[in-house]
């Protein structure tokens, strides 16, 4: 598994594997992500825990307004891209966070 943190507020656009953007139809499927009930503040800004599968590579973020349009047609500097990061450097910033948060 890989995961990354999103900013409170940002919602997952695109996501790109091996063979460039996911592609449903040869995958028969969607790539498995999961927000997960942990995040973490840094600099004031609450960051949630995301989890997916191997095959993804990357993941574009969009603030939720703009993932919910239709098109999702987005100008430069609307959207970042995260890279992923393993386990361990996931506890390494959950150790160095300013708090940690948890959902039930």
């Amino acid at each position: 598994m890989k995961y990354f943190f999103l900013s409170e507020g940002w919602t997952v656009g695109r996501v790109w594997e091996f063979g460039g953007l996911w592609n449903e139809g040869a995958w028969r499927r969607k790539p498995d992500l999961q927000e997960l009930p942990l995040g973490i503040c840094e600099n004031g800004e609450k960051l949630w825990l995301y989890q997916v599968e191997d095959p993804v590579l990357m993941v574009e973020v969009v603030p939720h307004s703009e993932g919910k349009s239709e098109g999702m047609q987005q100008t430069i500097g609307q959207v970042v891209l995260k890279r992923l990061i393993t386990a361990e450097q996931v506890i390494v910033r959950l150790c160095s966070a300013e708090s940690i948060h948890y959902t039930c």
